[in-house]
């Protein structure tokens, strides 16, 4: 499996010309949470002015698009706090630990959000949802040979409240363009697994250079427990 190859209309729009650097001159960490933390960059911008900039830095996340014999995807509703409600959501999760490989992490979140093994693997797509402010980057893991496993004993968080549901594949193309989906890799997920069912296009091997993947945080964190 190799994947898709990229269009000639994405390539370099500098033909090779070496464009501004846009050299980190100073740095600042302003907050550092369990999950993200925030720093301001002081940058050098093209006119040689130095503007200060703030980002958010993150682990980054893998999202797992389970497609079943019957073209449904294993779909979960669950509480968000920061919108206040649930949402439809791909089983995901957390890229904390730096020494794991983000399929590793993928087929572990995939027993313990919904009690599902998986024989085949693949990338559909990687997702940067706010390179404005944050360098957060989601990888969204095609998984197919489902089987039924043993889901662990959920806690006291959101995941104990979760729904876990199997939903059409064509259900969830419709429902990212009617607004009932809204979650950004799940939206893209969706898409790109509908393509790759109706083979529109390949998804990419499983260990496909991921230029996005977040590591600085998760690197920092780690250094600091040991």
């Amino acid at each position: 499996m190799s994947g898709p190859r990229t269009p000639d209309t994405l390539a370099d729009p500098h033909d090779g010309r070496p464009p501004h650097d846009f050299a980190v001159v100073d740095s600042e960490t302003l907050y550092e949470g369990p999950i993200f933390a925030l720093r301001r960059d002081d940058v050098r911008m093209p006119g040689g002015r130095v503007a200060g900039r703030e980002k958010v830095e993150h682990f980054g996340a893998v999202a797992i698009a389970a497609l079943d014999e019957d073209d449904r995807l294993v779909m979960v509703y669950q509480y968000r706090p920061a919108l206040g409600r649930r949402i439809w959501e791909m089983p995901a999760g957390l890229l904390d630990d730096p020494s794991e490989e983000p399929v590793s992490a993928a087929r572990r979140e995939l027993v313990e959000e919904v009690g599902i093994e998986a024989d085949e693997w693949s990338t559909l797509v990687d997702i940067v949802g706010c390179p404005g402010f944050a360098d957060e980057s989601v990888r969204v893991f095609l998984a197919r040979g489902l089987r039924s496993v043993e889901r662990p004993a959920g806690g006291d968080d959101e995941e104990a409240d979760l729904v876990i549901r199997r939903i059409p594949l064509d259900d969830l193309v419709t429902g990212a363009l009617s607004g009932a989906l809204v979650n950004g890799p799940c939206v893209a997920g969706v898409f790109a697994a509908a393509a790759v069912r109706d083979g529109r296009s390949e998804a990419r091997p499983v260990d496909a250079p991921w230029v996005d993947r977040p590591s600085e945080y998760a690197a920092r964190r780690a250094a600091r427990q040991r």
